[in-house]
């Protein structure tokens, strides 16, 4: 029989079934670890189910999508996959966070060319240890093996989060008022944005990501550090005083992320002084010849998260969060608008 009227099967054509049955079952464990008792029905079936929980008198749902960008061509390149899966929650909880809600669960897509079981479990297990960090389930998920989308090793990866806020209690920004603290919670680095930008400066430095780098470890271990999840102490905060409003600091920096939450008439004033730069955007600023501004719209610059209340709760906030186990500072002031100024002014 010629090759052209052979049999073909599936497998030849590139694409191994047992292989995804394998991975549901190296995955099972980690999902479960995440498992709410609201959840009917997870990994495994067609769909998933999740009750919502009666404690909500009037719940409104919040969802969120993202991905980790071009962080994971690092990963590729340095074979490093068993954190990438936090970043992935951290981007679509962080987000759903600001506007007061509690994530309950999340889906993942992981799309290859090629399933290698051992680098999808990393990148699950770091998936659900995101999970956890954020108290939300993992519920299900989906993996694709398309023969011929992506090069050889690569992958690429997106995520799904659903949340819950009592409609009363919704963050939105409205009650920001001149007077108003800003408070920032460090970052553990660069998190999953610029890194297009770290990218060139990569290769512009020629740099030895295997050198000693501070307390981090080696420099690539401080480029590629996990997304800090801020959920649950956030959520305590919001619990014992009114939080005003909320900023994910990701791409576009601080001074495009934290205008999203102010009325118009107010300005964000940013005291650059409140905090030492960390040792990572120094590496990045002066090995790549970044202008200020330039680092403050494209990187988090150490402030992972933005937290605006008024001033008679800003003490308290701070000692609640620094003793949940954040690092957090003042950094600024919410003050009326002047005429042709920007929503935040870094000073």
């Amino acid at each position: 029989m010629s090759e052209s009227s052979s049999q073909l099967t599936y497998r030849a054509a590139g694409v191994d079934i047992d292989a995804g049955d394998e991975l549901v079952e190296r995955i099972k464990p980690a999902a479960k670890r995440t498992m709410r008792p609201e959840v009917l029905a997870g990994i495994g079936g067609f769909g998933a189910l999740f009750e919502i929980s009666r404690k909500y008198r009037q719940p409104v749902l919040v969802s969120g999508t993202d991905g980790v960008g071009t962080k994971l061509k690092l990963a590729f390149e340095w074979n490093r996959h068993d954190t990438i899966g936090q970043d992935l929650v951290a981007m679509s909880v962080n987000d759903i966070l600001v506007q007061g809600a509690e994530p309950l669960f999340f889906l993942d897509y992981f799309a290859c060319g090629k399933l290698h079981v051992d680098t999808a479990a990393q990148v699950v297990e770091g998936i659900a240890r995101g999970c956890e960090l954020a108290g939300c389930a993992l519920i299900g998920g989906e993996t694709a093996e398309m023969p011929g989308m992506y090069p050889v090793g690569e992958y690429d990866l997106a995520g799904f989060a659903v949340g819950a806020v009592e409609k009363d209690a919704i963050i939105d920004g409205s009650r920001i008022q001149p007077g108003d603290v800003v408070l920032g919670l460090a970052s553990s680095g660069a998190h999953s944005n610029g890194y297009s930008l770290i990218r060139r400066i990569l290769e512009r430095s020629n740099a030895d990501v295997a050198r000693p780098f501070g307390e981090s470890g080696t420099l690539g271990d401080a480029i590629m550090a996990p997304t800090r999840i801020y959920v649950k102490p956030l959520l305590a905060l919001m619990q014992a005083l009114p939080v005003k409003g909320l900023a994910h600091i990701t791409g576009g920096g601080l001074t495009d992320n934290i205008p999203r939450i102010l009325k118009d008439g107010l300005t964000a004033v940013i005291d650059r002084s409140a905090w030492t730069l960390p040792p990572l955007f120094q590496w990045l600023q002066r090995e790549g010849n970044v202008a200020d501004a330039e680092m403050h719209r494209v990187f988090n610059c150490g402030i992972g998260m933005v937290v605006v209340v008024a001033e008679e709760h800003a003490g308290s906030a701070m000692a609640l969060l620094g003793a949940a186990g954040e690092s957090v500072m003042a950094i600024g002031r919410i003050e009326a608008t002047q005429p042709g100024q920007a929503q935040t002014v870094v000073v």
